[in-house]
């Protein structure tokens, strides 16, 4: 089962965050080889971390939960929240083979979060070679449509934004993201 896991941190929790590096990058070493996607995001100035997102195979929910609330991060209180949720992995790939590679140009992260029969439930063909991580995310057990999750490489947060169809969410996210792991 995959999981989409995005951190969202407290404010003016960073000098925390930074004390806990090494404890957050040897944690997530121990599940290098279920991640699809990992990396943090960043607010207005493009350099203050705002978040993590986790993009993680794992056998079930409680195995999710475990890995999203034993983080280091989480533990010690530099996440103000998380999301959790179930997730379908529509390109079949990890980052690590998406063909744009990890450098050149901006990355995002774009969060649809709604409620009904369910959106954007296909890959848009024409926006595929830009996608880097893309699904819906979906209740504990993988029936019901709660919104849909992209990593896009666009130009500005507009042009990334509209990977989503907009009138299918009660809101979309745009936030500025990179490739995470170990530098």
């Amino acid at each position: 089962m995959e999981f989409f896991c995005y951190h969202r941190d407290r404010a003016n929790s960073l000098g925390l965050r930074e004390k806990l590096g090494e404890a957050h990058w040897s944690y997530m070493d121990r599940y290098e080889a279920e991640l699809i996607a990992r990396g943090p995001t960043f607010g207005e100035d493009g350099e203050t971390p705002t978040g993590s997102v986790h993009i993680v195979g794992l056998p079930d929910p409680a195995a999710a939960r475990a890995f999203a609330f034993d983080e280091p991060n989480h533990q010690a209180g530099v996440y103000r929240d998380v999301l959790l949720r179930r997730w379908r992995n529509l390109l079949g790939r990890t980052m690590w083979e998406f063909p744009g590679g990890r450098d050149g140009g901006s990355r995002y992260l774009v969060l649809g979060l709604g409620s009904g029969p369910g959106a954007d439930l296909v890959v848009p063909a024409t926006r595929r070679d830009e996608l880097i991580a893309y699904g819906p995310l979906l209740s504990d057990d993988g029936d019901t449509w709660l919104g849909t999750a992209a990593l896009v490489r666009a130009p500005r947060p507009e042009t990334a934004r509209a990977v989503l169809t907009s009138d299918e969410y009660d809101v979309i996210e745009v936030h500025e993201w990179e490739f995470g792991g170990r530098r």
